[in-house]
C-alpha cells in the first residue's frame, strides 16, 4: 500500500498555494487553484487534487498557462455571460463567472456562463455547488483534449467531456451529481500511470482499438464511453456547449493538461444557473424525492459518498501520497511561508 501523510485542509490549501506561489503565480489565482485541488481531493477525486500540482507548475513555467492572466467577462445579453480565462487557469474564471452568473440568476431567474480559452477545471461538483449554495439549480459541462472515439470508431475526437448537476435541498447540503462521460476519469489512469500501477479491464482501449490494462498504452489510445452510444451522444452535447458555443479549442484542437509543452489548451466551460420558480414549493418537493430514495432499501441518492468524505475530510483531514506531498513541499521549498 501506497505510503501516505495526513493533512488538514488548511494546511494542505497553504502547502499547494505556496508552491504556486514559488513558482511565479499571482496571489489571488495560487488560491484559487489551491481552494479547489484541496476541495477535489476532499471528495475522493484524487485525480484532480495533489496529483495534478507538479503538472500545473510545469506549465506555468513553461508559459503554457499564463498564471497572471486577467478574466474578461462580457455581457452577451440579459442572462448570458462570456469570461475570457485569457489561457490562465480555469479556476480564477469559474470564482469570477459564477459570483456575477449567481447574481444575475437571482435577480432574472436564469443565467448562463461561458468560459473561454480555459485550462483544466477539475472537479466540476466544486462549482455547481457553489451555486446550490445559493439557492440555485446548476448545471455544468466542460471539454478537454480528445481522449475518447465516437462510439464505433478508433480515433478520438472528444475528451471525456464530464457533466455536473446541483439542487438546494431545505435543510441538507445539496444534492450534486459529478459524472464523466468515460467509464471513469482520464485523471484516474494518469494516476495510474504515475503510480507504475495497471488499470482495470474495460477501462479504455489502446490506439489499435483492442481492451488494455496498461496505462501507458490507454493513454495513447481511447477511453470506453459510459452506456456505449449514448455516452458519445451526450459527449457531443457537451462538446457543441462546451467548445462550439464559447469559442473555445475543441477537443481535437485542445492540447494536453498534463504536458508542459504546446500551445495552451484553450478549451472551455459551460454553466446554467437556474432559480426554482416557486423557492417554498420546491423546496418541498425535491426534499420529498430524495427522502423518498434515502429510504428505500439498496438504494443510495447519488453524491452521498462524496458528502460522506467530505465530512470526514473536515474532521480528520485528508490522506495524500507522500510522493505528491513532497513533491509539492519541493516546488514550495522557495517561499518565504515555508
Amino acid at each position: 500500500m501506497e505510503a501516505t501523510e495526513r493533512l488538514s485542509l488548511c494546511n494542505a490549501e497553504l502547502l499547494i498555494k505556496s508552491a504556486f506561489l514559488a513558482v511565479g503565480v499571482p496571489d489571488l489565482a495560487a488560491q484559487s487553484v489551491a481552494n479547489a485541488l484541496v476541495a477535489a481531493e476532499a471528495e475522493g477525486q484524487v485525480g484532480h487534487g495533489f496529483s495534478r500540482v507538479e503538472d500545473y507548475a510545469a506549465q506555468v513555467q513553461s508559459g503554457k498557462i499564463a498564471a497572471a492572466a486577467d478574466v474578461i467577462i462580457s455581457q452577451k445579453g440579459t442572462s448570458s455571460l462570456l469570461a475570457d480565462a485569457g489561457f490562465g487557469f480555469a479556476y480564477p474564471a469559474l470564482d469570477a463567472v459564477i459570483e456575477k452568473g449567481s447574481e444575475v440568476a437571482l435577480d432574472h431567474g436564469c443565467a448562463t456562463m461561458g468560459i473561454t480559452r480555459s485550462h483544466h477545471c477539475g472537479a466540476l461538483s466544486v462549482q455547481v455547488e457553489k451555486l446550490a449554495n445559493q439557492g440555485l439549480m446548476a448545471i455544468m459541462v466542460a471539454n478537454a483534449p480528445a481522449a475518447m472515439a465516437p462510439f464505433g470508431a478508433k480515433h478520438p475526437v472528444f475528451g471525456t467531456n464530464p457533466i455536473a448537476f446541483a439542487a438546494p435541498r431545505p435543510s441538507k447540503d445539496p444534492l450534486v451529481v459529478d459524472l464523466s462521460l468515460s467509464r471513469v476519469a482520464r485523471g484516474k489512469v494518469m494516476n495510474a500511470r504515475k503510480a507504475g500501477k495497471d488499470i482495470p479491464e474495460g477501462w479504455a482501449l489502446g490506439k489499435d482499438g483492442t481492451p488494455t490494462t496498461s496505462a501507458e498504452a490507454a493513454l495513447e489510445g481511447t477511453m470506453l464511453p459510459i452506456g456505449e452510444a449514448k455516452g458519445t451522444a451526450l459527449a457531443l452535447m457537451v462538446e457543441i456547449l462546451a467548445s462550439v458555443m464559447t469559442g473555445a479549442s475543441k477537443s481535437t484542437e485542445a492540447s494536453s493538461f498534463f504536458s508542459a509543452d504546446g500551445p495552451p489548451p484553450g478549451v472551455g466551460q459551460f454553466l446554467i444557473a437556474m432559480k426554482p420558480m416557486d423557492t417554498e414549493h420546491f423546496a418541498a418537493r425535491i426534499d420529498a424525492l430524495l427522502s423518498l430514495i434515502e429510504t428505500m432499501e439498496g438504494a443510495r441518492l447519488p453524491g452521498s459518498r462524496r458528502a460522506d468524505a467530505i465530512a470526514k475530510a473536515r474532521a480528520e483531514g485528508i490522506d495524500v501520497p507522500v510522493r505528491y506531498a513532497d513533491a509539492v513541499r519541493k516546488l514550495a521549498e522557495s517561499h518565504a511561508c515555508l
